[in-house]
């Protein structure tokens, strides 16, 4: 998970452990800083798999980029694997113009047959003949695939769509910042608006270099309302790693919130 990875590089840095035999190394989600993907691909002379994927899907529907150990890239755009056909998709099935945010459905051999005496979720999931993944995608001219955010967790301002997962692809570009989480909070004039909890990784870092990050690279309407300079140990998370969104909502209701 991608809060593994700083402490894994620190890890390797303070038992100077030289690997050996390592293949490939990768992180399902899309949220590693493009300087520790370059530092752990280095660490361990492998390359980084740029994959994206489910355990429904079986093998990922866009596992065929790499990234070259030591490599800062430019991006994160994904390959489509050979061996499936991706749709993305609107609210009404339709297919959306390549750089418009779509859903991607996915059909092919190494896909699931369904989920377990849950009728109801395979009918909505696997509907036209598609399973549906939840995941929201641009399609890009040269046909790469670049991930926007879960369909689930979605920032409605003022009747415009926020992903969280733009704007902390943005921050986490920043070596100064270890860790960055967007979540909403309601707001009278535009319903809900962004938040960003960060975790710095220097000890200069101000509120004002977190909102510098994001002018002139995301909309204006996009750009967090607050920061909230945090620990990484104030970041809720799952057992796997994962941030808990919905903990971190929690906080800015109280008064005294991290």
């Amino acid at each position: 998970m991608p809060g593994m990875i700083e402490s894994f590089i620190e890890a390797m840095g303070r038992g100077g452990i030289q690997p050996s035999g390592v293949k490939s190394c990768g992180c399902m989600a899309d949220l590693v800083p493009l300087h520790q993907i370059a530092e752990v691909t280095r660490l361990l002379d492998a390359p980084y798999v740029n994959s994206f994927g489910s355990t429904e899907t079986g093998s990922g529907p866009a596992t065929a980029g790499l990234i070259a150990p030591g490599t800062v890239a430019k991006n994160l755009s994904k390959v489509q694997s050979s061996y499936c056909e991706v749709r993305l998709v609107d609210a009404d099935d339709q297919e959306v113009p390549d750089g418009e945010p779509g859903e991607l459905a996915i059909r092919g051999p190494s896909l699931f047959s369904g989920y377990w005496q849950a009728p109801e979720v395979n009918a909505r999931d696997f509907r036209g003949g598609w399973f549906h993944m939840g995941d929201m995608f641009v399609r890009n001219p040269d046909g790469t695939l670049d991930f926007v955010d879960r369909r689930k967790y979605l920032i409605k301002s003022g009747g415009e769509n926020i992903y969280p997962a733009e704007i902390e692809r943005v921050l986490l570009a920043d070596a100064r910042i270890a860790e960055a989480v967007v979540v909403r909070t309601p707001d009278a004039r535009w319903g809900e608006v962004p938040v960003v909890f960060v975790v710095p990784a220097v000890d200069n870092l101000l509120e004002e270099d977190v909102l510098a990050c994001c002018r002139g690279r995301i909309a204006g309407y996009k750009m967090p309302k607050n920061v909230r300079l945090v620990t990484d140990a104030d970041l809720p998370r799952s057992t796997t790693g994962k941030i808990k969104r919905h903990e971190l909502e929690a906080k800015l209701k109280k008064p005294e919130a991290v």
